[in-house]
């Protein structure tokens, strides 16, 4: 009798292995982020006139409106934008840097088991392909409860250092900061210059909160983008001007997809990364006399 029950007990575990190896699940992630921002500096600049915002305002919707896939198992996942056949026409080459500059382009890889992620990003016709360690967040547990596409989900809150090179964390400067900045200007023609240039009233922050739903439903240490860390998977982020929300999970499905890290491009960490972008935007800056390109300031 006992050796039927070690018998069974052996199958009973010999499948819920096999079962956790083999599963595995896809969630689709609608992205939007907040213009409003832009759209104000846009109305306040008698350069730009209605066909060119007009345009602008197109252009700035591909770039702040974005679909994404999450596949994922039990220790990683790969989270890439739906890819979409794009009209030939010019700026495509500076679209693309700007969209790897809004959470778009390449392949994000995170393995939770080995706490690391490696992205391929193209910036400025080079192909670089960042490793690095996962984010550490210091999730606050909540107790609040919601719905999400009828799973049920709980919130969770963390703080987190703004990247330099998510332009979706820039904002508009408040006027005492644009007074401040006024002030220190010395020469006159060269402010004429910077009054024309509309994105010289955007600054970054020095942090940015983030609010994430998760469901326990879905038992992986996985979420879109570079979240992770939550016991369920995380069907919302919003970090106040973006939101990604899951719009679709399927789990289990018969067509497996293979999860594996990006290798193209040249390797090198965030840090390294996000000094290249700074640096080589700041050059183009200075090249088209401050008028081109993105001052890259810290909130004082």
């Amino acid at each position: 009798m006992k050796k039927i029950q070690y018998t069974f007990a052996f199958l009973f575990l010999f499948i819920a292995a096999n079962a956790q190896k083999d599963f595995q699940g896809m969630a689709v992630y609608e992205s939007k982020t907040s213009t409003s921002d832009f759209k104000t500096r846009m109305e306040g600049n008698k350069n730009i006139t209605p066909d060119m915002q007009k345009m602008i305002e197109e252009r700035m919707k591909k770039m702040f409106e974005k679909t994404f896939f999450l596949n994922f198992d039990k220790s990683a996942s790969i989270y890439k934008e739906e890819e979409k056949l794009e009209a030939p026409g010019q700026g495509q080459g500076g679209m693309r840097m700007m969209s790897s500059m809004m959470g778009g382009g390449g392949t994000y890889y995170k393995n939770v088991k080995e706490k690391k992620y490696v992205v391929d990003k193209e910036f400025m016709g080079k192909e670089f392909l960042i490793k690095d360690t996962l984010t550490n967040y210091k999730w606050q547990m909540g107790t609040e409860t919601r719905l999400i596409g009828g799973y049920n989900c709980f919130k969770a809150t963390a703080v987190i250092p703004a990247s330099k090179t998510d332009f979706r964390n820039f904002r508009a400067k408040k006027e005492d900061e644009k007074k401040e900045d006024t002030k220190d200007k010395a020469i006159k023609t060269e402010e004429k210059e910077k009054k024309t240039n509309f994105m010289d009233d955007f600054d970054l922050p020095k942090e940015i909160t983030i609010t994430a739903w998760y469901t326990p439903e879905i038992p992986v240490n996985q979420g879109p983008e570079g979240y992770w860390g939550l016991p369920g998977l995380i069907l919302e982020v919003n970090d106040g001007k973006t939101v990604i929300l899951c719009s679709k999970v399927v789990l289990n499905s018969k067509e497996k997809v293979e999860i594996k890290a990006p290798t193209n491009g040249k390797e090198i960490s965030q840090k390294e990364y996000d000094e290249t972008v700074v640096k080589k935007m700041e050059e183009m800056r200075e090249m088209n006399g401050g008028r081109g390109g993105f001052q890259m300031r810290g909130t004082r």
